[in-house]
């Protein structure tokens, strides 16, 4: 009977995807850091404390807790009672809870988080300049024409908007490097997404965001429950509601 009511409290609260984002636009001070880190597993601590560069280590660290808060805030599961396990292919999910799903990217100054009951996939890039080598050994053969036909920064930022989508598909998979980004197409048109594959996954929508200026967010999904907008949130809301957790004990 516990079990079943606590699979219950574990249902979102809202059927739409939620979608989160973090601006780093300051380092965070070492006394904050060490707070924050104490509400990550034993395996993240150790993998922080492992990298060189602290705005790398800031990254993950802010990804880890924004995933919490955006599980908090849709479930009201306390922080430190969320427990994060991997597939096989190493897509995490909440412990005991396969039914709700949670993805995140990081790049530049932005962390983006998405939960859904549904699962989901999300990716943000930083738009800066990029050898078309890549394209040609990771895109299709059509998509890869199709981003030579454009110049300059049209080019630049297709490639951006096809990397984004294609990686946010990967991701909602779950399956990892199993699925190798040129075996399938996308193509935008006239702002519609269309996807092409020979596999069996083929029910997926796709959204862009305009985070912000050089960036490129896109969210791939099993369901068409899109929100308008992304929830822009800060280092220090996520550290507030730390703070409050701590004081309700």
């Amino acid at each position: 009977m516990l079990n079943l009511i606590l699979q219950a409290g574990w249902q979102l609260l809202s059927k739409m995807i939620q979608l989160y984002a973090v601006k780093i636009d300051h380092p965070l001070d070492q006394s904050k850091f060490k707070q924050l880190i104490q509400f990550t597993s034993k395996k993240k601590q150790a993998r922080l404390n492992r990298l060189f560069h602290f705005e790398e280590a800031q990254r993950v660290l802010i990804a880890d807790i924004l995933s919490r808060y955006a599980i908090y805030k849709n479930t009201k599961i306390d922080l430190k009672k969320i427990v994060f396990v991997e597939n096989d292919y190493g897509k995490p999910f909440l412990k005991n809870n396969h039914d709700l799903h949670f993805n995140l990217s990081h790049s530049g100054e932005w962390v983006v988080c998405a939960v859904h009951n549904q699962p989901v996939g999300i990716d943000v890039e930083q738009v800066k300049k990029t050898e078309l080598e890549i394209a040609r050994r990771f895109f299709t053969k059509k998509e890869y024409q199709t981003l030579l036909a454009k110049n300059g920064w049209q080019q630049l930022d297709y490639f951006y908007q096809l990397w984004t989508l294609k990686e946010s598909y990967v991701k909602a998979i779950g399956r990892g490097l199993t699925i190798a980004l040129n075996s399938f197409s996308l193509a935008i048109i006239n702002g519609q997404i269309t996807l092409e594959t020979k596999n069996n996954l083929e029910n997926y929508f796709f959204k862009q965001y305009h985070l912000a200026a050089n960036y490129r967010t896109a969210v791939c999904a099993t369901k068409n429950e899109f929100p308008a907008n992304i929830k822009i949130i800060t280092v220090t809301d996520l550290y507030d509601e730390i703070l409050n957790q701590i004081n309700r004990r």
